[in-house]
Order: structure tokens, then sequence, then C-alpha cells
């Protein structure tokens, strides 16, 4: 996420940062490479320029060439104005209808029908939510298809009227579906073109005054660049949406749409989509991806993450075994299960300050726990249990029936008998001290 960006604003600060004499010249030189940055990750001339213009300003303003820490100045107002320039503050969908009607808009293969189901899902499990999505594409064949396949993997029901061709007519059905079978929130998903055209604009307007959502959310794939900030605007002129969600986000290395479009519309961005899962959705705080795109990673949302998967119970059971011993593989393998459920590898890794550099280049697989799955998978429940007794024999069964080398084996094992030994180590202290800290965290949520 924003490769290519925090790469290009690093070189840019780099002089600033305590490397070389700071002068009028090169502040006025690095703001110059931080617009070329912005203008290659495809943010709109116009805005680069403004924002570069009060970098600058401030940056002198503020005597950043006698402070004593200039470099960190600079870093500093760089990333206030970037703040200011993706909307300042993160703001809430509106959920106050009973039902509360979101009306989602966008082009075809925005990601708009996946992100509704993410959107349900995010409302069903943290929101405590009861949502029913509504399908109203009825020119794209698969469309429904698509949202049922969605809705029955979160366990939300779908509303659609495969005999009718009128998206109107099924939008205020699933509306009144939605009163009579007491669901508090409905989300309509409507039809997408591979264009804006006039046709579309105006069957999006019809289902917008028919329904009266309380929230209208424009779906676009960031990776479009500044092309999405364009279409962004064509939407905002005819339906006058309330929010922004950016799709792809983990895939986009350049960044210009998330950075430049409050700008073009005044409308805030209020989720991202950060993978192909369900639960990768976030809502979209300024100031966290301002920490991004300059390297400084995310810490809050990452230990949010882990809040949610965190459950005490558990890690109070784990506590006991290992303090008995009693650590095994099911153990591991339920752990392991709780790190994929905090998202994307390369997103996680992204949130840990630094990582991102050091990282730089690798490519982090989101399968890269497979081969340790498949290898626990291949032993039996005792071994499992008790893994010191995996003799020579053993390993090579396991090796051949998970398909990987005994090597591989073997090495798991030492790793596996080097986190025990850690874990047993953290007992007395650090590591009691950090499960109570996460357990107090969670109850703060």
């Amino acid at each position: 996420m924003f490769d290519n960006l925090s790469d290009k604003l690093d070189k840019a600060l780099h002089v600033l940062k305590g490397h070389g004499q700071i002068t009028e010249i090169n502040v006025a030189e690095t703001t110059k490479e931080v617009r070329r940055a912005l203008l290659d990750a495809d943010v709109n001339f116009k805005i680069a320029k403004e924002f570069t213009n009060r970098v600058k300003e401030k940056a002198l303003g503020q005597n950043v060439l006698t402070t004593l820490q200039p470099g960190q100045l600079m870093v500093k107002i760089v990333k206030d104005e970037l703040i200011q320039l993706m909307g300042g503050e993160s703001e809430e969908i509106n959920l106050s209808g009973n039902p509360s009607v979101i009306l989602m808009s966008g082009l075809q293969g925005s990601g708009k029908t996946t992100f509704s189901g993410k959107l349900a899902n995010y409302l069903k499990t943290k929101k405590s939510k009861n949502p029913l999505l509504v399908a109203c594409d009825v020119y794209r064949p698969a469309a429904i298809d698509q949202l049922q396949i969605v809705g029955d993997q979160i366990g939300v029901p779908v509303y659609s009227d495969r005999e009718s061709t009128d998206p109107v007519a099924i939008a205020k059905a699933g509306v009144a579906k939605a009163k009579a079978e007491g669901h508090n929130v409905v989300i309509i998903d409507t039809a997408g073109r591979l264009a804006v055209d006039d046709k579309m604009m105006a069957e999006i307007s019809d289902i917008h005054k028919a329904i009266k959502p309380q929230e209208t959310l424009f779906v676009v794939d960031s990776m479009t660049g500044q092309d999405a900030v364009n279409t962004a605007k064509a939407f905002n002129d005819i339906l006058n949406f309330d929010g922004v969600i950016l799709t792809k986000l983990d895939g986009d290395t350049r960044g210009g749409a998330a950075i430049s479009i409050k700008s073009v519309v005044d409308k805030p961005i209020k989720f991202i989509g950060t993978g192909e899962k369900m639960e990768a959705i976030d809502v979209f705080y300024p100031s966290r991806m301002a920490d991004r795109i300059l390297g400084m990673g995310d810490v809050i949302s990452l230990v949010e993450r882990a809040q949610e998967q965190f459950d005490e119970e558990e890690a109070r059971k784990i506590q006991k075994k290992i303090a008995k011993n009693k650590f095994g593989f099911d153990d591991f393998l339920s752990q392991i299960q709780q790190i994929k459920k905090m998202g994307n590898m390369k997103d996680l890794m992204g949130m840990i300050p630094g990582a991102g550099k050091a990282l730089k280049g690798l490519d982090i697989d989101d399968d890269a726990f497979k081969h340790i799955e498949a290898i626990i998978h291949s032993m039996t429940p005792e071994e499992r249990s008790t893994p010191s007794k995996l003799d020579a024999s053993r390993k090579k069964r396991i090796a051949k029936g998970a398909g990987r080398e005994v090597q591989e084996v073997n090495q798991l094992l030492k790793q596996f008998n080097q986190m025990s030994k850690m874990m047993k180590m953290m007992q007395g202290g650090g590591g009691k001290k950090m499960m109570q800290m996460m357990g107090a965290m969670k109850g703060m949520k």
C-alpha cells in the first residue's frame, strides 16, 4: 500500500532529516521533490501544487531552518497537511433510520458487490446490526448470484427479484421486506457500467429519489488513480453522495485517489478495502493513513485488529498449558488461525513502523502459513499434543503426508521449541503483564 509514494517522500525529506546543511534553498528543493512524488502518485497537479505551497509556507513560517531538529519538524508539517488533505477526521456511517438504508453506487468492476457484503458483515459483527442485502443489478447476469454467494458466506439474507427488470421497484420491495422482517439496515447493491453514462446516472438517481437513503456511498477502485477522482466528481454531481469507499487499496502502490479525492468532491472517505476476505474492511482514519504513507506504520490499527481476535479465556488456557509444558501443535495451530483472521500479511507488516522499508521487494504470501498447517495436519493427535515423541520415522511419515521435506519438519520443530521456551520465560512477568494490558485495552473499546 502506497509503496512508491512512501519511498519517494522518504527520499524527498531525507536531506532534512539531519543529513547536510538545512537552508531555505533545500527546503524549496525538498518541497519540489514532494510535489514530484505526489504527481507520480497520480495526485491532481493543482492539488499537489497547493499542498507543497502550504508545506513550504508553514516550514518557513515556523523557522524550520533554525530549529534543533529541522527534519522532524518538516516531516510533522507534511504529515499534518496530508491529514487535512485526506479529510482531517474519520467520519461514521449514518445509521439513523429504521431501517437505515444504504445505497451503493459506482462503476462496474469497482468491487461494489463484494464491498456490499463486507459492509454487511462489518455492521453485523461490529455494530450488532441485522442487515439485509438487496440485489438491484438487473443487467449483469451473474450479479444476483454473486451477491447471493457473498450473503451466504457471511450469513446475511439477500432479497432479489429475478423476474423484474425495474431496479426502482426491487429497491422499494427490498426496503419493505426489511421493515416486515425486522432488519434494521438495508444495503442496496446497484448496477454499474464500464464508464459514466446518462442511462446509469438516471437510474441511480431514480433509485435514490424513491428510497431516500440515509447514506449514499460511492465505491471506487483506488488502483484507477486520477480516473477514480474524476468518476467520483461525476457521480457526486448527480447523487450528492455522503461518502467514498476505496477498494483494492492493498494493491495500490501510488495512492493518488486516497490523497486527492476528498479535495475534489469534498466528501469523506469512510471505509477502505484492504484484501479479498470479507473481514478486509477498515474505517478510514486520515491520521493513521498519513503515518503509513510517511513510513511510520499504524500501530493503533494493528492493536485494534489483535484485540478483535484476542480471547481472554483462550489466553488463560494457553497460559496454563505453557506453565505445565503442555503447549502443543493444536494450540500453535489455533494461534496461527487468529493471526490469519487479522488480515492480509503484507498489510499487517506495513502497520509496523519501519517494516515496510525493511521488507521492500519481498513478496509476502497471504498463504505463508499453509506449509506449516499442512505439516501439523499430517500429525496424529498424539503427536500434536506431545511433539517430543517425534522420532526420525515419524518425521519422515509426516513430511510425506504433507508433501514437504523432512528438513522442513525439523525446522518447524526447532522453531516451535524456541517459541515454547520464550513463552515459558515470559510467564513470570512480561507475558502476564502483556496479557493483562491487552485485556484492559479490549475493555476500553
